[in-house]
């Protein structure tokens, strides 16, 4: 029976677009959202809020520069959007060879319970892992997210345990988790500038965007339908992600990523009063990043191997960590390299061992530098091999 409502709510969710709910449901919007005059707005030359969110933030992915924020680290309810590190949490599971997303999951009854945005899971159904995922990224289910939580840690307490954890970790100081799904809780809260280094971190996973992506889909053999909350996908030139969310005390937030250029920006809204203002704040941000920055990676110099002593070898290779350079557009100036290197090293060294760095300069101004590193390892030359050397020398001249 439970399955018939499904399927009536699947066809019906993409036939109709629904008001929005406790959490935000997944629906498909028709077409004269693609023409709301905030998808025309022209590009911005500087990003002027209008108070429409409590907090956004603007990061350019491969530096993690912040290119914009407003009141970012402000303590905030940020509902689904709390799913950024849980999907984080899965992903790197399946990375790590922990989980495949081939595993199939059985469904707990407390999975099954959760309210809010779901995919309707039974207690006892059985899904797999990727199934499971697309449903949290695609349509932030939350009963999804609680049997992926359940799977990987046994328990969702222990799940959050390990957000909280992860959180730390990568240096997000102003949040705690509760939950997995964002579902309101007392004391649970992160901040604009958490979102988007969790967001970061996230997109070094180059998997996620094959579900991030995603405009619409099924589960269930194609009798359940998916479609994205993410107005950024299908309106959004470039768009590549990542998640809605709502709920009546956080009002509506997003953490939005796309991608031009071989730049990649995310845009953090948190508390916006309407889904159109969220959309409007994400695409005006989005929109000054693109208008206005650019990245540049320049090309690795070649660097000439460093003199090792007292090694079994005289010399080793070196290279330079690869850098991308976030530039502002319109700014003169050709970018130069220039090598400052230890004119030796003595043995034992280990691979990447640190022996100088290269500086890259614009108009003589450093603007940023990167690590050069001994490329082998090379051990001590010991006194018994040293004393074999001078034997070999001595018997082969002799030989000769």
């Amino acid at each position: 029976m439970k399955k018939t409502v499904c399927l009536i709510l699947s066809v019906f969710l993409l036939l109709v677009p629904l008001p929005a709910l406790a959490t935000e449901t997944a629906s498909v919007y028709p077409y004269d959202v693609a023409i709301s005059e905030y998808w025309l707005e022209p590009a911005a030359a500087v990003y002027k809020s209008n108070g429409d969110a409590k907090a956004l933030l603007l990061m350019e992915y491969s530096t993690g520069r912040v290119l914009f924020a407003e009141n970012e680290t402000e303590h905030l309810p940020i509902a689904s959007v709390t799913k950024v590190i849980s999907t984080l949490l899965v992903v790197e599971a399946i990375d790590s060879g922990r989980i495949t997303l081939q595993d199939v999951v059985t469904v707990s009854e407390y999975a099954a319970s959760m309210g809010g945005s779901q995919v309707f899971l039974e207690a006892g159904e059985q899904m797999s892992v990727e199934d499971l995922l697309k449903s949290l990224v695609v349509v932030s289910a939350n009963d999804a997210t609680v049997a992926l939580g359940e799977y990987i840690c046994g328990s969702e307490e222990s799940f959050v345990q390990a957000m909280n954890d992860r959180a730390r970790e990568l240096g997000c100081e102003n949040s705690n988790f509760v939950n997995t799904n964002g579902l309101p809780a007392e004391n649970h809260y992160s901040c604009a500038l958490d979102v988007a280094i969790i967001t970061r971190e996230l997109m070094k996973h180059e998997m996620i965007f094959d579900y991030t992506g995603i405009w619409m889909d099924t589960i269930r053999n194609g009798s359940f339908g998916l479609a994205n909350t993410n107005k950024l996908i299908r309106f959004y030139k470039g768009a590549t992600g990542m998640k809605t969310g709502f709920t009546g005390e956080a009002k509506y937030c997003l953490s939005g990523t796309a991608k031009r250029d071989g730049m990649q920006l995310i845009a953090v809204v948190l508390g916006a009063e309407t889904s159109d203002k969220r959309f409007a704040a994400a695409k005006g941000l989005l929109d000054y990043g693109f208008a206005n920055y650019s990245v540049v990676t320049p090309q690795a110099p070649e660097l000439e191997p460093i003199a090792v002593t007292r090694g079994v070898k005289s010399s080793a290779a070196l290279y330079s960590d690869p850098i991308s350079l976030l530039t502002e557009k319109g700014i003169g100036g050709e970018i130069e390299t220039k090598c400052h290197v230890s004119e030796s090293v003595a043995a034992p060294i280990s691979e990447g061992t640190e022996v100088g760095y290269v500086a890259f300069c614009r108009d003589g101004e450093e603007i940023a530098r990167t690590p050069v590193r001994v490329s082998e390892s090379v051990a001590e030359v010991s006194y018994f091999s040293l004393l074999g050397e001078i034997f070999k020398s001595i018997f082969f001249k002799s030989s000769h």
